[in-house]
């Protein structure tokens, strides 16, 4: 598919909070690919990674190890998202999960994020209290968000169009803070399209098809 180039120039985001803090929930709202209005064009129109004029605030050393990477970052940006404003640039936060690996770059394959090594490198390098649920459901979410717990969760990619049926559970992660008071699932998605679903919460019943019943959560 030919790359869709903007038509307008896409303003270089700063190298902490991309967007505005969530107006609910108060946490930080972040991308995985640095220009946030490059997301659309990014995951449905085939945008090219490399041509993102922002790149330089993920971290990343050069541009080639940005489009790699970047699209294979959800877990992390849930947990720069997590950490909040002070957290380090994302691929400071990748070249550390390497080292404990969370993630696995062999052969030009990468794999990850690992929840085990994942949760481990949390704890030792910045005192998270992180705990891997590999059998969890939508119920206990709720339970360990009423508990001040954040969790990452493994959700197919396309809970950013809940209107449509999954096609099917896991494969991308988001982090949900909190429950709101009717109950719905508040969570933060580091490939949302725009304002609405980069920040959204769902009814536990709309979030359990995209769920795939694993996750790590936080404190």
């Amino acid at each position: 598919m030919t790359p869709v180039v903007p038509k307008t120039p896409v303003t270089a985001p700063t190298a902490g909070s991309t967007v505005p803090p969530c107006s609910d929930c108060g946490r930080s709202v972040l991308t995985q690919f640095a220009s946030p209005d490059l997301v659309a064009p990014i995951v449905y129109e085939g945008f090219d990674r490399a041509a993102d004029p922002a790149w330089r605030t993920s971290g990343a050393a050069t541009l080639d190890d940005y489009a790699r990477w970047c699209g294979h970052l959800c877990g992390l940006t849930c947990f720069r998202m997590a950490l909040g404003p002070s957290a380090p640039p994302l691929f400071d936060l990748r070249d550390g999960a390497l080292k404990y690996g969370a993630y696995t770059d062999v052969d030009g394959v990468i794999k990850g994020m690992v929840y085990a090594p994942f949760a481990e490198y949390a704890r030792d390098t910045f005192g998270v209290d992180a705990e891997v649920h590999r059998h969890l459901s939508v119920a206990e979410i709720g339970a360990l968000l009423d508990e001040g717990r954040q969790v990452i969760a493994s959700v197919h990619f396309e809970i950013r169009r809940p209107h449509l049926p999954s096609p099917g559970r896991g494969g991308h992660l988001v982090l949900l803070t909190a429950r709101t008071a009717d109950g719905r699932l508040h969570f933060h998605n580091p490939s949302g399209i725009d304002t609405a679903t980069r920040t959204a919460a769902l009814a536990p019943d709309a979030f359990e098809p995209f769920f795939a019943g694993r996750g790590v959560s936080l404190r």
